[in-house]
């Protein structure tokens, strides 16, 4: 497959796949709202999707995307060699891997982007509180966090370009 081929292949697959997993851009867009809304009184949702496409565009976040998707639904499946399993299944608070891919994404738009992380991660607006809901039959120990990426990663590079534009 052509490289221009496989990267459509891979931003289109991770898209339907966040929306499979009942996660849309509106619900993203509403995680960026809430880390900039502060700092940018005007920012409106339109601003905030857009940011959002921007990062949906890199082909490492399609990578974490993936990687950590297909995680989760091998765990829903029990398809796992344990002790693996069982770690993924229950999100065990001493895994920090899903929180390692999700620094893959956050990384694309600089540091900034790991506080905005920390913030959300912690408070869990919005869908990351479902998406954190373990009374589901559903794993999102990778999702919510790279939910979580992909808006703070939208808000740094939300945060760098009013920056530019303040500095003209």
């Amino acid at each position: 497959m052509k490289d221009k081929e496989s990267k459509k292949l891979s931003e289109e697959t991770a898209r339907r796949w966040l929306r499979e997993r009942g996660v849309e851009i509106d619900d993203i867009a509403e995680l960026v709202l809430f880390l900039q809304k502060k700092y940018h009184p005007n920012l409106d949702i339109e601003e905030c999707r857009n940011n959002i496409e921007r990062v949906l565009s890199k082909r490492e976040v399609q990578n974490a995307i993936l990687t950590g998707i297909q995680l989760d639904r091998l765990a829903e499946k029990g398809m796992l060699e344990e002790p693996l399993q069982s770690i993924i299944e229950v999100d065990e608070g001493l895994y920090g891997v899903d929180e390692i891919l999700a620094f893959s994404i956050v990384n694309v738009y600089g540091s900034i982007g790991f506080t905005n992380y920390g913030y959300i991660d912690k408070q869990k607006p919005g869908i990351l509180e479902k998406l954190n809901d373990k009374s589901s039959d559903k794993c999102h120990t990778f999702l919510d966090d790279i939910v979580g990426a992909i808006a703070a990663a939208a808000s740094s590079r939300l945060a760098h370009r009013y920056d530019e534009d303040e500095d003209e």
